[in-house]
């Protein structure tokens, strides 16, 4: 297996990150070629260059600190930073706008050229120019980093983890590179940029959730950021007085879990005046959300459905509504873009209505598959098709896409193959904001220091050569292990597309990984521990990204025994013991590491108590006696929680753990559900369940429902539970029948009986 096997091919190291210039002028990195004349920065740990920075520029400061510091480091030399009225005759490297001109008066570098992020980076004779657009915020800080990145060979791997190169003698090529960012608005929304502002800077990440201060150049701020209706319409406030304002469904206004009446114009004058005064409290801010509500339910007023017909799409009075408020921002805010999605049930573009100038339309990848490419994978055929539409008549798009599984941060999720082509695909098709929305939640997610470093470098620069950036971080951030762990990724992700996996934002286990495979990973992770065994930095790292392999081992663990023993295999993983006890060192490397969250909105610590417990549980009575290939338990954290439901540590459990399908408006419907394995069709399936009750509840009545189905709630064949069965708040077990060809799912969800105070599941089991 080749060491690019991940890409499918074997590419060779970069003296440099080269990246390609928008020019095609000479590349960061590349060395001289004998001819030209090489600048000596610094001899034999000492330098005869200063650091020249102007004072009224804050960013610009921070830049020239950050390069004086980071060539210290590099050379062991010192460069004064000083003010132009203090340079005499040494050479210089200017840092910013107003120095730069100094230095060099004719250089270009106005904002309508560079913009906000562009960078120049040249040499002047025996001077160094490294700076952004005159008033730019952050050109500079990026001309900085980058040089120091590209040329000097400095590497920031994560926030706290770097390479710095020593060289006693360091010297540079001529250079002379100009460079704009295609995505004006990056944001990789991973913790570990999130939390700390300084290595977003390095980064070259600027999105509306890093907060970062005026001395490392601010973000993109964008008023609202997303899912604005009910923010700056809240229906607490307006609905009384003007249901009108809002959905009508059915015949009936709604002010929950809807949008607005888009072809209202008093709504929209009131919604435009809302907008104007949040504007005024943000002076930095780039752009105005103005979108939809994270839900369906758009109007259905004779008005709205006459425009959606006419324009065959519920996108035409979003649309025209959208317009309508960009032209009264644009009077007062010229330079404020308006961002609206395409999202959902507006995803189709409308027939006729085209976006203002000052409308940026963000589209969101949330039901592709991220195992193929959006450019070329059939899955993803609906997709493209949106896209390229929507890049046929929008002046620019934004694009919301997903790196992560929202179900579970941490379990293998083999997408690295297609983040290079798909920002490509971004970029081809209008993009100029970009976000990358990935485990922001947990520090212990899929490799996920390498997906941060790479989406960065990709957002940055999307023509440069992902398999050389991957190899790059893997050499460099896990030395020699980096070999064993490349073939690993191999083995996941060609699990992953030899079985065409549709790889979606919520993916609740990894079943489509077989025992064979997590045995290779397994010899594969061991070998990469022996390289670095005498290395405790990096063996640290190997530890935490195993972690992703042994979740998929505790998740699957009972599922690959039981396929095993039903189909007469010999079980090569794991001994009961050793899985027992990976168990528990991966909870106390969760507790080292701040796994914090495993998913989008659920803490680990909240399914703790079931993992610790996950293999010492006793079989049901049902079971007791059966064989080890009769009988099938599903854990509780195994469960998919929908619309409230909770986890819940409780004593009478198998482990120590229950869901709570119990929600606080008694709405009916799927709170749970487990995904059932076609191992399991044919088997009879039981719940073992309990109920907490309110005082004098009355003992008639339904308690709770369940039942085995599949993905069309329609089609669900619900198991009423009547009160009296489970008053005495003990657990007991409900015979839910046979699953059959077409069922997929078991579920539990709640009824409207206002006597019962919480629904707890146990497990589910199958017999054969």
């Amino acid at each position: 297996m080749g060491t690019m096997g991940i890409f499918k091919l074997v590419t060779v190291a970069l003296t440099g990150l080269l990246w390609s210039t928008a020019c095609g002028q000479e590349s960061i990195g590349a060395k001289s070629d004998g001819k030209q004349k090489m600048l000596s920065l610094a001899k034999d740990n000492r330098t005869d260059y200063v650091i020249m920075v102007s004072p009224g520029d804050i960013a610009a400061n921070t830049a020239a600190k950050e390069l004086a510091q980071h060539l210290k480091a590099v050379t062991g030399a010192e460069f004064p930073v000083m003010k132009p009225e203090q340079v005499k005759s040494a050479p210089v490297i200017a840092v910013g706008a107003s120095a730069a001109k100094k230095l060099s008066p004719n250089l270009d570098i106005t904002i309508s050229k560079l913009g906000n992020d562009g960078i120049v980076i040249k040499t002047c004779g025996s001077n160094l120019v490294l700076t952004g657009a005159e008033g730019a915020k952050r050109g500079t800080l990026y001309a900085v980093y980058e040089f120091l990145e590209g040329t000097v060979g400095v590497r920031w791997w994560t926030s706290r983890e770097n390479f710095i190169p020593r060289r006693t003698n360091l010297e540079i090529p001529s250079l002379d590179i100009i460079y704009v960012p295609k995505f004006w608005s990056r944001e990789v929304f991973y913790k570990d940029v999130l939390e700390n502002p300084v290595f977003a800077t390095i980064s070259r990440s600027n999105g509306e959730w890093e907060k970062i201060p005026a001395e490392y150049g601010g973000r993109c701020s964008i008023v609202g950021h997303v899912h604005t209706f009910y923010k700056f319409l809240p229906s607490a406030k307006y609905f009384k007085e003007h249901p009108e304002w809002y959905s009508e469904i059915g015949g009936k206004r709604v002010g929950e879990n809807a949008q607005l009446c888009l072809s209202n114009d008093e709504m929209r004058r009131e919604f435009t005046r809302v907008a104007l005064e949040q504007l005024r409290k943000e002076p930095d801010a780039r752009m105005l959300a103005v979108s939809q509500n994270d839900c369906l339910n758009p109007c259905q007023c004779p008005a709205c459905l006459q425009l959606e017909k006419q324009e065959r799409s519920p996108s035409g009075p979003m649309l025209k509504f959208v317009n309508q408020v960009a032209e009264d921002i644009e009077k007062e805010f010229p330079d404020i873009y308006v961002l609206t999605l395409a999202y959902q049930y507006t995803q189709k573009p409308p027939l006729t209505i085209r976006p203002r100038k000052n409308v940026i339309v963000q589209l969101c990848t949330v039901d592709c598959s991220f195992l193929q490419p959006l450019a070329t994978g059939p899955q993803n055929e609906a997709f493209r098709k949106d896209i390229e539409a929507w890049s046929a008549i929008a002046p620019q798009l934004f694009i919301w896409n997903y790196t992560a599984n929202f179900f579970n941060y941490i379990l293998p999720h083999p997408n690295i193959r297609i983040l290079g082509a798909n920002a490509r695909f971004f970029a081809n098709h209008k993009a100029i904001g970009l976000f990358e929305q990935g485990d922001a939640g947990s520090a212990c997610g899929d490799f996920v220091e390498l997906r941060a470093w790479l989406l960065s470098h990709l957002m940055w620069n999307p023509s440069l050569d992902e398999k050389a950036l991957f190899k790059e971080f893997m050499d460099g951030y896990y030395g020699a292990a980096s070999m064993p762990l490349m073939q690993y990724l191999d083995v996941i992700h060609d699990a992953a597309e030899g079985r065409k996996v549709y790889l979606k934002l919520y993916m609740a286990d990894v079943r489509w990984l077989s025992l064979k495979e997590l045995n290779q990973a397994d010899k594969l992770f061991d070998e990469a521990a022996r390289l670095v065994k005498d290395d405790p930095v990096l063996s640290r790292r190997v530890r935490k990204a195993r972690m992703s392999l042994d979740f998929a081992w505790i998740k699957q663990y009972k599922a690959l025994r039981f396929e095993a023993k039903a189909g007469g295999m010999t079980f090569q993983g794991p001994s009961t013991a050793a899985i027992a006890a990976r168990c528990g060192d991966f909870l106390k490397s969760a507790a080292e590491f701040d796994a914090k969250y495993y998913s989008e909105t659920r803490l680990l610590k909240k399914i703790e108590p079931g993992l610790r417990h996950r293999f010492d549980t006793v079989p049901p009575k049902e079971c007791e006696g059966l064989a080890e290939d009769e009988w099938f338990s599903v854990a509780a954290e195994d469960f998919e929680l929908w619309g409230g439901g909770t986890f819940v540590e409780d004593p009478k459990a198998s482990a120590k753990m229950a869901v709570n399908v119990k929600i606080s408006r008694d709405r009916p419907g799927r709170v749970a559900q487990y995904r059932i394995h076609p191992m399991l069709k044919g088997l009879r399936c039981y719940a073992v369940v309990r109920c907490a009750f309110k005082e004098r509840a009355k003992k008639d009545g339904v308690a709770f429902e369940t039942g085995i189905g599949n993905s069309n709630p329609r089609r669900d064949r619900p198991i009423p539970v009547q009160v009296a069965s489970t008053m005495d708040s003990e657990y007991h077990t409900y015979d839910l029948g046979i699953c059959g060809p077409e069922d997929n799912l078991v579920w539990i969800g709640p009824v409207a009986n206002k006597d019962i105070e919480a629904v707890y599941l146990d497990r589910v089991f199958f017999v054969r």
